[in-house]
């Protein structure tokens, strides 16, 4: 295993416990999934992202078991919606929202996450749209390429009119 490989590791062992470490008698149970995990991510940041007056609609329903592995998935999950309420905290309240949409499509997991952005439009850096957080950010994008690339999956980003969108295909046969 690669030093890039057990970094990740780490970092994904280090969120597992912050979430774990988290009150989670503060976390209501806003959306039912089908997968455990999924629920408990997805309601532990609805909850967080409400608390920051951001509105979330979601609608996700996948089954108990996927082929994937739950901490792939949660990986995703938390950084997608961490980047989103990040980019919504930029916002004036009335225009904060997050759109999360996750099904089955045929034999993928599809998973869309939609959110309004300060800027007109994101610029690209190669692979990647270019984040202003400064050093020490941007990783959550490096792991979620990372395991769509290492599950076989697709994804896609797109900045346009103010929106920002990730989608991503997952294979489950």
């Amino acid at each position: 295993m690669g030093l890039f490989s057990r970094r990740i590791d780490r970092q994904i062992s280090s969120y597992q416990q912050e979430l774990v470490d988290q009150d989670l008698t503060t976390v209501d149970t806003v959306i039912k999934t089908g997968n455990p995990m999924a629920d408990a991510i997805l309601n532990s940041k609805i909850s967080l992202a409400r608390s920051k007056n951001i509105q979330v609609v979601a609608d996700a329903c996948i089954p108990v078991k996927l082929k994937s592995s739950e901490i792939d998935l949660c990986c995703i999950l938390g950084n997608l919606f961490d980047n989103a309420i990040e980019a919504s905290l930029q916002l004036p309240e009335e225009r904060r929202l997050i759109r999360v949409y996750m099904d089955m499509k045929n034999t993928q997991l599809y998973i869309s996450f939609t959110n309004f952005t300060a800027g007109k439009k994101l610029s690209k850096v190669g692979k990647l749209f270019r984040t202003t957080k400064g050093e020490g950010h941007g990783f959550g994008l490096v792991r979620i390429d990372a395991i769509v690339e290492r599950l076989g999956g697709y994804i896609s980003r797109n900045s346009e009119d103010g929106a920002f969108t990730t989608e991503i295909l997952l294979p489950q046969a």
